[in-house]
């Protein structure tokens, strides 16, 4: 037995010997949880990969798709060049990542149409 394991063990017995007392202490007396099949399985429909329960994302209009932007003049593309990596960083800033990929991959398109104007 590894050192490590040894102290995971005496860890464990002495928060259920805190545990114990305090049940005790409380007039509690510990149960068995008791779930429902149907219960256990909805809980895992998400896990499971069912499609219940997951996460939908409205579509958007992105800049870069729009066909004005082919008409834009290079200081208009420059401002929405600006604009746009702007709300990207703002958007990594706040930890939404979906966002900021899907701003990352709009601020690519609007410097490729920059490059052919």
């Amino acid at each position: 037995m590894t050192g490590s394991m040894q102290r995971t063990i005496d860890e464990t017995m002495r928060r259920r010997k805190l545990q114990k007392k305090y049940n005790e202490e409380h007039g509690m007396v510990p149960t068995a949880l008791v779930k429902s099949t149907q219960k256990i399985l909805g809980s895992t429909a998400v896990a499971d990969g069912d499609g219940r329960d997951s996460y939908v994302f409205p579509e958007v209009n992105h800049l870069a798709a729009d066909p004005v932007i082919r008409y834009m003049s290079e200081e208009q593309l420059e401002k929405a060049l600006k604009y746009t990596r702007k709300q990207m960083e703002k958007a990594a800033k706040d930890l939404d990542f979906m966002e900021a990929a899907r701003l990352r991959d709009e601020l690519f398109a609007l410097e490729q149409q920059k490059k052919k104007a």
